[in-house]
């Protein structure tokens, strides 16, 4: 059959734009598997894991793997270990904590689990990959600290802390976040009192609502108090982190709407940052910061923003960064609650948004920390999504650490 000269240029055209559709499906280069947990819409169902992969030129998320279930009810948090294989999570429906193997295409698979007499809050895996932390309690706060194995089994309690605080041993404390230092030496809990903070509710204590308490990392595992524990940490922490120097710690104040900075002295001891506390949006609710220890962004609940910051590298103190369109804040999908970085090469960051059943992803300028919404953004997400974490695909490893 004989084609006219409109027919042939269609039939070229035609040809131009499915090999062009091939080329750049090709170009797609996944840099990140990234988990998130969702709590879902039930309160007897599980809790379901969903993988995304990311693109490593536009940081845009499609989809993964299957959904997994969580193991369990309710989770509320993630940590992955240093292997980037080893994914812990915590039910807090079911008291449970379940850990799953990623496979090389970020395939899960549930491996063991543990069930705890209350419920888990949060979660935190040592440096070392030997230790998994877990902050539990609604009224009463624990620490609680269980070694490892070299397949990432969790086993033994090797050591546990009941965080009470000192001249108010009956009130009661709801822990909020756990995070181990990069260097192994010290783990810190975030929690608030219940009696000296109860909006809605009778106040019956006199103590400052918001804590932290430190303890150093001995032979062992052993848990010792830092000097000066627990640390004044505004009235409601919400989430607490530290810079991959272990030099300084941040904690998220919801009530306050702050960012409250420490230095971390070689005992341990934390110090507030002298020109703190810091001012974020509205509600913060989760802090993370990047590979490279220059960059930190704050998700805010309340007006669905994230507040990006520059580290000062000598003083700890991070300054306000203002993007180029003049905004000093970057809009989410609803209630934003956590928030990370990718760690293959610290230019993505995304949020979990529980009131939008999405993630929201932004594009990170490695040279001014300045963020702008990824392609697509935001994405799709099972029903109430509560935690997120991510891990470098294939031979992709991770930022370096400036000193």
């Amino acid at each position: 059959m004989k084609l006219n000269k409109l027919s042939q240029l269609f039939l070229v055209s035609s040809l131009g734009l499915i090999v062009a559709s091939l080329l750049t499906a090709c170009q797609l280069v996944t840099i990140d598997y990234l988990y998130l947990a969702s709590a879902g819409t039930g309160s007897t169902g599980d809790g379901q894991i969903q993988t995304f992969a990311v693109d490593s030129e536009s940081g845009a998320l499609r989809t993964g793997p299957p959904t997994v279930s969580s193991g369990g009810i309710n989770p509320v948090a993630l940590a992955i270990a240093p292997n980037d294989t080893d994914l812990y999570v915590a039910n807090a429906g079911d008291s449970t904590v379940v850990h799953f193997s990623a496979d090389y295409n970020g395939n899960l698979t549930k491996k063991d689990s543990i069930t705890l007499s209350v419920p888990p809050v949060s979660l935190a895996v040592n440096q070392g990959g030997n230790y998994l932390y877990v902050a539990s309690g609604s009224t009463s706060a624990t620490l609680t600290e269980y070694a490892l194995s070299s397949s990432g089994a969790i086993g033994a309690v090797t050591a546990q802390q009941a965080l009470v605080l000192p001249g108010y041993t009956g009130d009661p404390l709801v822990p909020t976040g756990v995070v181990s230092l990069a260097n192994n030496k010290a783990v810190y809990v975030s929690v608030y009192d219940q009696a000296a903070y109860n909006p809605g509710g009778t106040v019956t204590s006199t103590a400052n609502p918001g804590w932290v308490f430190g303890f150093t990392v001995g032979s062992g595992g052993t848990l010792t108090t830092t000097l000066g524990s627990p640390y004044k940490a505004g009235v409601k922490p919400t989430s607490i982190t530290a810079d991959p120097t272990s030099r300084f710690a941040y904690v998220t104040d919801y009530a306050s709407n702050q960012l409250i900075g420490y230095g971390i002295q070689s005992s341990g001891l934390l110090n507030f940052l002298i020109n703190g506390p810091f001012k974020t949006g509205a509600e913060p609710t989760s802090v993370a910061i990047d590979p490279r220890g220059l960059y930190m962004y704050v998700s805010n609940a309340l007006d669905a923003s994230v507040s990006a910051y520059n580290i000062d590298l000598n003083t700890g103190t991070p300054s306000a960064v203002v993007n180029p369109t003049g905004a000093a804040t970057n809009s989410t999908d609803s209630l934003p609650v956590w928030i990370a970085v990718d760690p293959a090469l610290g230019r993505f960051v995304y949020t979990a948004n529980y009131g939008g059943n999405s993630i929201s992803g932004f594009q990170l300028d490695p040279n001014a920390g300045t963020l702008k919404p990824t392609q697509a953004t935001p994405y799709p997400a099972d029903s109430h999504p509560t935690a997120l974490v991510l891990a470098p695909h294939g031979n992709h490893s991770t930022q370096s650490v400036t000193p």
